[in-house]
């Protein structure tokens, strides 16, 4: 094989001109995409606005909100100050404009900053800001260019806008679940402990840092995810309180393969279904019963499964908590099924084995490793 026919094939193999202008396109796209998904505001129009300007290859950009310019890149500096008024007439049309030297006076000789083209940035149909494109001259080419730049800023500025959202949705779920921890287990708890105040007082004491830990946990205000580790150890504390209640009647099994627990998974996921054993499964049945928690490692996946021998529950009460009736779902199945498939797709929803007298078995699957989520 001779070393003209290698450096041939090489050159035919990465494309044609025309592919290798698109890779580059698509390449400075991505490298503006990661600043502008946090929405638009200062510290991501001056991370972003140098890969935008490399996109349409003009003199000057600018990134503004609707009142001032969030960041400028190129020559003509001094021209910044003029953003945030191009901004407010670019608004009252509601549409992509063009600016003249009219509009744009300069002393400075020899500056190339002579016009501009504004395109409106838009989330939800309501304009939050524009992309200011500065040049010598406009054409129409540049202005098509410029808005279609400017239209896939808005794209990913709606994209952020519904992370955002999600955030704020998955925080109200948790404010909500946070709402249907049982009173009656926080009272049932401080009366546990203080029937040891005289009788055990060490005791006592181990148990009210237990329940210290335990509200703390359940009512931290950060974090959308945890370990399954940190969960576990709530769900331990959880059931330490439980059994100074219920003494011998309540039996504990735990099985947990090491290997899972740096898993993320959704904040306060795995003690609901412990607590809806402890009340649906256990508290009213006269002896007692067992409580068995497993976390099993299976390849690129984490199952953990909450199964009691208790009194059972009706298939179709059960689909209808999960279903989000909020009547039937005391402790928030259905909140931790909705969380658990906004977090990793409809294939991750709980799974309920339950009939009347045949207790209930809880299925939770969740991946490794997931776009997105992380403690």
């Amino acid at each position: 094989m001779s070393p003209l026919w290698w450096r041939q094939r090489r050159r035919t193999h990465l494309g044609s001109e025309a592919e290798r202008a698109t890779f580059r396109t698509l390449h400075t796209a991505s490298l503006a995409a990661p600043s502008l998904r946090s929405g638009l505001t200062r510290e991501s129009a001056e991370r972003s606005i140098r890969h935008l300007r490399a996109l349409l290859g003009t003199p000057a950009m600018a990134l503004t909100d609707t009142e001032t310019a969030l960041a400028w890149d190129g020559t003509g500096q001094h021209h910044a100050p003029a953003a945030g008024r191009l901004a407010a007439l670019t608004l009252d049309r509601g549409g992509t404009r063009v600016f003249d030297r009219d509009d744009l006076p300069c002393a400075v000789a020899g500056c190339p900053v002579r016009s501009a083209i504004a395109s409106p940035l838009l989330v939800e149909e309501r304009i939050v800001g524009t992309l200011q494109v500065f040049t010598p001259s406009p054409t129409a080419g540049l202005a098509r260019a410029s808005d279609e730049v400017a239209r896939w800023i808005s794209g990913q500025l709606e994209l952020a806008e519904l992370d955002a959202s999600r955030t704020r949705l998955m925080e109200a779920e948790v404010r909500a679940l946070r709402a249907q921890i049982s009173p009656h287990f926080i009272y049932n708890s401080l009366g546990a402990i203080a029937s040891f105040v005289r009788t055990d007082p060490d005791r006592a004491r181990e148990l009210l840092l237990e329940f210290a830990d335990f509200t703390r946990y359940s009512f931290r205000r950060h974090g959308e995810y945890t370990t399954l580790a940190e969960e576990l150890r709530s769900v331990e504390r959880y059931l330490l309180l439980e059994q100074a209640r219920f003494g011998d009647r309540l039996r504990v099994m735990l099985s947990i393969a090491p290997e899972v627990l740096p898993v993320a998974v959704p904040f306060l996921c795995i003690q609901p279904l412990v607590e809806n054993a402890v009340r649906h499964g256990l508290e009213a049945a006269e002896g007692g019963g067992r409580i068995r928690i497993v976390a099993l490692d299976r390849g690129q996946e984490c199952v953990i499964e909450v199964e009691d021998d208790g009194a059972g529950e009706d298939p179709e009460k059960v689909r209808r908590a999960l279903a989000g009736d909020t009547e039937l779902d005391s402790v928030g199945l259905g909140n931790v099924d909705a969380r658990l498939r906004n977090a990793f797709g409809d294939d991750y929803g709980l799974v309920v084995e339950t009939a009347p007298g045949a207790g209930t078995k809880v299925v939770v699957r969740v991946p490794k490793f997931a776009a997105g989520v992380h403690t």
